[in-house]
C-alpha cells in the first residue's frame, strides 16, 4: 500500500474490533465511540482498501475475503504495537533471559566484573554476559549503536556525552614478590629508581607512564626493563622475578604472593567510571545491572 502513510492508525483499531464483533453498535460500545463515528471510520476503511470489508448479513455483518485476510495479521500487528508503547514492565532477574554486553580492560574485568559475577549468576541465572575488549576510540559509537551496554573506563578518558557513574577512586602502589630482597624496608627515591620496573602499555611498546612523569618533576628517572599490554602478565612476572611494578591497589590488595609497599614518589591516582548511552538510561534491565555492579563493589 503505497499510501499507507496517509492512513490514520486509529482506523485499524476500529477495523480490528469490527472484525471481532461483526456489528457496528457493539463495536462502538467497545471503542467508546458513537455509532455514527464508527460508521464514518468504516467508510474511510472501505475507501482505503477499495473493498467493502463488511457486508450486511442475516445475523449482523459478514467479512469479505479481503477482510478475512486482514484479520490475523492486523491482530498480530496491533498486539506488537501495543507492547511497544506500553510502559516497561518491572525487570525480574530470576526469570530474565537477557544478554548483557560490556567492554572492559583486564583491570576492570578483575576489579569490577569478577566481584559481581557470582551474585549475578545467582540472581539472574538465565542471563548471559559477554565481555568485549575495551576500544577507547570506539566506546561512544559502540554504545550508541547498541553493540555494548556498559563500559568501564577511567573518568578522565571517558568520551563526552555518555552517561556515567563514578565507581571508586584508585591509587598506585609499588608491588613485588613476597620476600623481594629490596622491599623489606622503606625505599628512598634513588633506591626506587634503581629497581627494575615493569609497565603496562595498553597500546604496546611504551616504556614510560604516569610514574615517570612524577619522577621527572624531581629530576629522576627509573629503570623500565619490561613493557606489556596487560596486567595479568605483569603479576605473573612479578611472582617469578625480582621485577617490580607500580600497580592499581585494588588489583593486588588480596594477593597472597605479592608484597605491597608505599612508593617514595607521589603518583596521581584516577577515578574508575561506569559508562552507558542515553538510549539505555531508563531500561529496567539495564538499571538493574548498573545497580548490581555498584552493590558488588
Amino acid at each position: 500500500m503505497s499510501n499507507f502513510g496517509k492512513l490514520d492508525l486509529n482506523l485499524l483499531v476500529t477495523l480490528d474490533v469490527l472484525l471481532a464483533e461483526h456489528n457496528v453498535t457493539r463495536a462502538a460500545e467497545r471503542l467508546s465511540l458513537s455509532q455514527p463515528s464508527v460508521s464514518i471510520h468504516l467508510a474511510k476503511l472501505r475507501e482505503f482498501f477499495a473493498d467493502p470489508l463488511l457486508l450486511p448479513g442475516p445475523r449482523g455483518m459478514r467479512p469479505t475475503a479481503r477482510a478475512e485476510g486482514l484479520r490475523e495479521p492486523l491482530r498480530q500487528a496491533l498486539d506488537v504495537l501495543e507492547q511497544a508503547v506500553s510502559p516497561a514492565s518491572p525487570f525480574d532477574p530470576a526469570t530474565a533471559n537477557v544478554i548483557w554486553r560490556v567492554a572492559a580492560a583486564d583491570y576492570a574485568e578483575s576489579t569490577i566484573l569478577l566481584p559481581a559475577l557470582a551474585e549475578l549468576r545467582r540472581l539472574a541465572p538465565g542471563s548471559r554476559l559477554a565481555v568485549f575488549e575495551l576500544a577507547p576510540t570506539r566506546i561512544a559509537k559502540q554504545a550508541e549503536q547498541g553493540e555494548i551496554d556498559l563500559v568501564f573506563h577511567t573518568r578522565d578518558c571517558s568520551p563526552p556525552g555518555m552517561r556515567q557513574r563514578i565507581l571508586f577512586k584508585e591509587r598506585y602502589v609499588l608491588v613485588g614478590r613476597k620476600g623481594h630482597p629490596q622491599l623489606n624496608r622503606p625505599l628512598t627515591l634513588a633506591q626506587f629508581s634503581q629497581l627494575e620496573h615493569v609497565v603496562v602499555s595498553p597500546n604496546g611498546g611504551g616504556f614510560s607512564g604516569i610514574t615517570d612523569q612524577a619522577l621527572e618533576q624531581v629530576g629522576l628517572s627509573r629503570r623500565v626493563v619490561l613493557s606489556v599490554p596487560h596486567f595479568l602478565f605483569v603479576m605473573s612476572a612479578l611472582v617469578t622475578t625480582d621485577l617490580v611494578a607500580m600497580l592499581p591497589e585494588r588489583l593486588v590488595r588480596d594477593s597472597t604472593v605479592l608484597q605491597i609497599v608505599e612508593t617514595p614518589v607521589a603518583v596521581p591516582g584516577y577515578e574508575m567510571a561506569m559508562l552507558w548511552d542515553e538510549r539505555s538510561q531508563r531500561d529496567p534491565a539495564h538499571q538493574w545491572l548498573r545497580e548490581h555492579i555498584v552493590q558488588s563493589l
